[in-house]
């Protein structure tokens, strides 16, 4: 059974549009056991990722699910004309307790794959990264009213990584920015392709 969750869970961030759609999904969520976690978050963008998410907007609602599923079916009914962005986790990397709150989740993709030992390589480096109290691997599902122009090639080869700290988003971003360099000394392409920043806890 845990394996099932495992294979379904992970992420969801839906524009926070002062819409009718945005907040009837809001609602639905905040009475949903499928919904673990709901936040607030600011979206930065990488540049590599903004010509693939052009009408992406800056601000999301940011939730943790159990099941993809009903996730893309509630996504699908109330879709709007800015990208949501399902990731839903394959593999669990590691997790861990971590001291502080989680304030920051930061999304790679692979450029080029995601062979097995890529991701052992990946998962041993962000495993000594302290603040870093969750990662997983997985993919991406794009929802939105209006099609993108370009079509994202790298959707299937995605990772995921939370971090708890009590400094500055900044700091937080800089840090991370170190792991991704980390990995890349091992000649892995781990491409940013957005930062959340965490401003309110809803659920």
């Amino acid at each position: 059974m845990s394996e099932t969750i495992l294979q379904t869970s992970g992420y969801v961030c839906i524009p926070y549009l002062h819409s009718h759609n945005t907040i009837e999904l809001k609602d639905t969520w905040d009475h949903s056991k499928n919904i673990e976690d709901m936040y607030f978050v600011t979206a930065t963008f990488s540049e590599e990722s903004k010509p693939y998410f052009s009408s992406s907007a800056n601000h999301y609602i940011l939730a943790k699910f159990k099941d993809s599923k009903k996730i893309i079916k509630e996504i699908e009914k109330y879709n709007q004309d800015k990208p949501s962005f399902i990731f839903t986790m394959d593999e669990g990397l590691f997790e861990r307790e971590s001291q502080g709150t989680m304030n920051f989740v930061s999304v790679y993709y692979l450029e080029y794959g995601d062979s097995e030992e890529d991701v052992s390589e990946v998962a041993n480096l962000v495993a000594k990264r302290e603040k870093v109290g969750k990662a997983g691997v997985g993919h991406m599902d794009l929802c939105c009213t209006i099609p993108q122009k370009f079509t994202f090639p790298y959707s299937g080869n995605i990772v995921v990584l939370e971090v708890s700290s009590d400094k500055s988003h900044q700091s937080v971003n800089k840090y991370c920015e170190k792991t991704r360099r980390d990995v890349g000394r091992k000649g892995i392409t781990l491409t940013n392709l957005v930062s959340l920043s965490i401003l309110e806890k809803l659920k």
